[in-house]
């Protein structure tokens, strides 16, 4: 979403923009193929003025694919292009267009999508990336984008120059999270009154995020009413089942409901009926849904390991240490709390104006102009 609506925002801006990216069979899923055309590097695609190239992928293994035409793709066409954005981390494409920018002088960025500091899972395979394949990637660009100041410390951390590096919010689409319906069609369907308060959790389900802590808070912060609501895919087999027998045994399992992954309307009427959206993770870079309950108007609250924090404190939620005594502390301010609520609530638009894809697409925009302006003084 994120690359999709900074392309289109600055081809509404005049730019030339094209997406270069693996495809990962794409041919046979939903008429691609009726609104593509095949090309000499696999399939194109323009779409609101972006074009974008599909490249046939010979091998994958999670997120690390094998992209052969890239090499011919850069070689024909990187003289075309004034500068390169590479997002993402731990693949072959982002180190391949970095090696051919080097090679035709082209300025490029990357960002790293919150992937720079490895977590979660194949960590061994991530810090050999980075020991090889990311090292000249990070060392020769010309700016490193971070969504937060919290990524920005992470970049510090692995030894990123302070000069290269900049901060740009992800932006929140409106698209996702709004208009929302009417109020009490979530509440109707998972059986909960309209009289109790509804905490909404939304995102993977794994240890990092604080569903645990957030169960517990609840229960000792709600004893006897209200429901939490833990909305989201399994990231992590069992990690589901562990929340679940955790809820039971804290006499508060009847009213933790955990619904799944939820999509389009039937997460919209989430955010219509939540009272509160919490999300006290352990780590997090930005904080994407939490962007989305502020643009629906619901108060949050965060810890202060997401990188969204910045923007929320007292304006759009609370933030707090990631434990289970602030986190039950803050649940009850704002559950009992009406006026404090209808002051976070207020605080929302202004932080949804400061994650409009516009005003980050021209902050985008003049990092690219700032780049290719350095590129400029350094061959006079």
């Amino acid at each position: 979403m994120k690359v999709r609506s900074l392309a289109k925002g600055l081809a509404k801006r005049g730019h030339q923009v094209t997406v270069l990216t693996a495809d990962l069979g794409l041919a046979g899923v939903n008429g691609f193929s009726a609104k593509a055309e095949r090309c000499e590097w696999g399939w194109r695609w323009l779409d609101e003025g972006v074009e974008a190239i599909y490249l046939p992928t010979r091998g994958q293994y999670r997120a690390f694919t094998l992209n052969p035409r890239i090499a011919g793709f850069c070689a024909a066409s990187l003289e075309n292009f004034d500068v390169v954005h590479v997002y993402g981390l731990y693949d072959l494409l982002g180190p391949a267009a970095g090696y051919f920018c080097r090679r035709e002088g082209v300025p490029y960025m990357v960002e790293p999508m919150g992937m720079y500091r490895p977590i979660d899972r194949g960590l061994r395979l991530k810090r050999l990336w980075h020991g090889t394949l990311g090292r000249a990637l990070f060392q020769d660009a010309a700016r490193v984008i971070a969504t937060s100041d919290i990524e920005r410390q992470d970049l510090l951390d692995g030894g990123i120059p302070a000069a290269k590096v900049a901060i740009r919010y992800n932006g929140v689409d409106l698209s996702s999270c709004t208009p929302l319906p009417p109020r009490g069609i979530f509440r109707s369907k998972w059986g909960i009154s309209c009289e109790r308060p509804m905490i909404l959790f939304l995102s993977r389900l794994i240890p990092r995020k604080g569903a645990d802590i957030l169960i517990e808070a609840f229960a000792q912060t709600c004893p006897e009413s209200g429901h939490l609501v833990i909305a989201g895919p399994e990231g992590e087999a069992g990690y589901r089942a562990y929340l679940e027998k955790r809820a039971s045994e804290t006499g508060a399992g009847a009213r933790v409901i955990f619904t799944g992954p939820l999509y389009d309307g039937d997460k919209r009427a989430a955010l219509a009926d939540a009272d509160i959206f919490a999300l006290p993770s352990r780590y997090e870079n930005f904080g994407n849904a939490v962007a989305e309950a502020i643009a629906a108007g619901v108060p949050v609250i965060v810890s202060d390991s997401c990188g969204i924090q910045s923007l929320v404190r007292d304006r759009a939620g609370l933030v707090i240490a990631s434990n289970k005594e602030e986190l039950a502390d803050s649940l009850r301010r704002l559950i009992y709390d009406g006026g404090l609520r209808r002051q976070l609530k207020a605080g929302c638009p202004g932080v949804v104006d400061q994650l409009s894809w516009d005003r980050l697409t021209e902050q985008m925009e003049s990092y690219y102009a700032g780049a290719l302006a350095a590129l400029a003084a350094g061959s006079e």
